[in-house]
């Protein structure tokens, strides 16, 4: 909720509407780990050949979320956004039309570069209707999308897949978002850093630097100029070690999210002989149940950290991935099923808990002009050396040695830990600067 509301920029209205887009954009990336096994069963392919399908929507997600970070600081964001909310919607119902395997590649990075848009340029719309202090919550009330929306996406496309075969739940995922997009272009959107600044309720749009202040070179948005100031510009993110800390924490959980949740409803079904429905529903109401309730309440536990301390967003990212280490590796190691359930709850909970921390500390590590190329550069990293890699590397080691267990738990929990080591460091580093 903003300090001042404006009828001009309404803030609860844009946040709900992106939050709500929010919701579809993550519905439509799960839906291909919730039909796997009858895809699998009707096109023939290996497990090798299904994470390659899973990682084509990583590449056009990633490789395209620079471009957009670059045009996110410069044009109108709404319609950027409603372009790549179209562009996904029906890349999601062509991929349920796809009758071979380079088909299926090809709309899976056609949904990416959709979603790489909303993605990139989204957050730094939010970021602009609210102060930093209340910036973080209104951050965590819109990721709380991400385990709403993947949950959904396992539900109904469990549920539509068991009814009507894996490529109706397809067109039921895409279908909304020619809607959502048309809805967007209502709002107006605010001046670039509209809420920073006055902390005592004064919004006003904050002039972009052309040197990007003293100590540090200038960032995306703050320069004007060519292709080449784009490119310097984003290299000059690597001297701001906050973000590069928060970044590179974030890289390695993405890594241990995308094989989890690629995987995950599968492990269940043939490790401990789980009907696919029934597996499907426990993942997806897990999802909902844990994603809502852990992003909520780290968004709440970080503001309030945040405001006693300079490291308190940073603590619950490394509380978090510190106690969600131990719980990944139960969750693939644990012979009864109970058990493995249980402790595969305990690690969505944790892996959720920083999301808005997270996204919070990304924005507020650079200028307000800059905020688009900044989540733009965060995207890129995490997608092109996290989950882009991790459900192939699954599924090769899953048919190489037979076991998905075995290498389930080899890669994903050893990321886990790594994201722990990197945010620990940028919570003492924090934590001795303030």
């Amino acid at each position: 909720m903003p300090d001042t509301p404006s009828p001009r920029y309404p803030a609860a209205l844009a946040l709900a509407a992106l939050t709500g887009i929010n919701l579809f954009n993550y519905l439509d990336r799960q839906i291909l780990p919730a039909v796997l096994v009858p895809l699998k069963a009707e096109m023939g392919w290996s497990d090798s050949q299904l994470g390659t399908v899973a990682i084509a929507f990583m590449l056009g997600y990633f490789l395209t979320a620079p471009f957009f970070g670059f045009l996110g600081d410069r044009l109108s964001r709404k319609w950027l956004i409603a372009v790549g909310v179209g562009v996904w919607s029906l890349g999601t119902i062509l991929s349920g039309r796809a009758h071979g395997f380079g088909e299926m590649i090809l709309f899976r990075v056609l949904v990416g570069l959709g979603e790489a848009s909303y993605g990139t340029i989204s957050p730094g719309w939010i970021a602009d209707l609210y102060s930093s202090r209340r910036r973080n919550t209104a951050l965590s009330i819109f990721y709380v999308a991400i385990p709403v929306g993947s949950a959904l996406g396992y539900l109904v496309g469990g549920a539509v897949a068991a009814h009507w075969g894996w490529r109706a739940a397809f067109l039921w995922a895409g279908a909304p978002g020619f809607v959502l997009a048309l809805a967007l272009l209502a709002l107006r959107e605010p001046p670039r850093g509209l809420s920073d600044g006055d902390e005592g309720g004064a919004r006003r749009p904050v002039a972009p630097s052309r040197t990007g202040g003293p100590g540090r070179p200038a960032l995306p948005g703050e320069v004007e100029g060519k292709f080449g100031a784009a490119i310097r510009s984003y290299v000059s993110l690597l001297g701001l070690p906050n973000y590069v800390l928060v970044v590179a924490g974030y890289v390695a959980q993405t890594f241990a999210l995308g094989g989890f949740a690629i995987w995950g409803p599968t492990f269940l079904y043939r490790t401990h002989g789980m009907a696919m429905a029934q597996a499907d529903r426990f993942f997806g109401l897990s999802l909902v149940l844990t994603g809502l309730s852990a992003t909520l309440l780290g968004g709440l536990a970080a503001t309030a950290c945040g405001r006693r301390s300079p490291a308190g967003y940073a603590a619950v990212l490394a509380l978090s991935a510190v106690a969600a280490t131990p719980a990944a590796m139960g969750a693939f190691l644990l012979p009864s099923v109970a058990l493995a359930k249980a402790s595969m709850v305990a690690a969505m909970f944790l892996l959720f808990l920083p999301t808005g921390p997270i996204n919070t500390l990304i924005l507020e590590s650079v200028p307000a002009g800059a905020r688009a190329t900044a989540m733009a550069a965060s995207i890129f990293a995490i997608h092109f050396l996290g989950d882009l890699w991790s459900p192939k590397i699954i599924g090769i080691l899953s048919d190489r040695w037979g076991d998905l267990r075995q290498a389930s738990v080899t890669c994903l929990a050893p990321a886990v830990a790594l994201s722990a080591v990197f945010w620990v460091w940028l919570a003492v580093r924090q934590s001795r600067s303030g």
